[in-house]
């Protein structure tokens, strides 16, 4: 793959493709597609529901532990290995934007 822009990436990379960051600072490899899931125990607050009006005790948590991040709604994130260090991360490419089938996709309630 061409790596003169990471903007051109397609939405959805397969698994071995390598690509450079935005300003060609890192290499990465893909290991594969993920979905990225925020954790509700890892809230600042005793509450665990995103929509809340004051702090509320612990024992009132209420819904799904890990639901889905919804920064990450519109983009697709990846399991890559950085290769100049061979360390393992999530990425999320907020340059890439997801088209409506493809965030079905991703996202879809299966």
């Amino acid at each position: 793959m061409d790596s003169s822009s990471a903007i051109e990436l397609p939405p959805v990379l397969g698994n071995g493709i390598q690509f450079s960051s935005p300003g060609r600072s890192f290499s990465y490899e893909v290991v594969g597609a993920c979905c990225r899931l925020f954790d509700r125990e890892q809230l600042p607050w005793p509450c665990c529901r995103i929509a809340w009006r004051s702090k509320e005790p612990s024992w009132r948590r209420i819904g799904r532990r890990l639901v889905l991040d919804s920064a990450t709604k519109r983009h697709p994130s990846y399991w890559v290995r950085h290769i100049e260090t061979g360390t393992m991360m999530v990425i999320t490419l907020y340059c890439v934007e997801l088209t409506p089938s493809d965030r079905h996709w991703w996202y879809g309630k299966g």
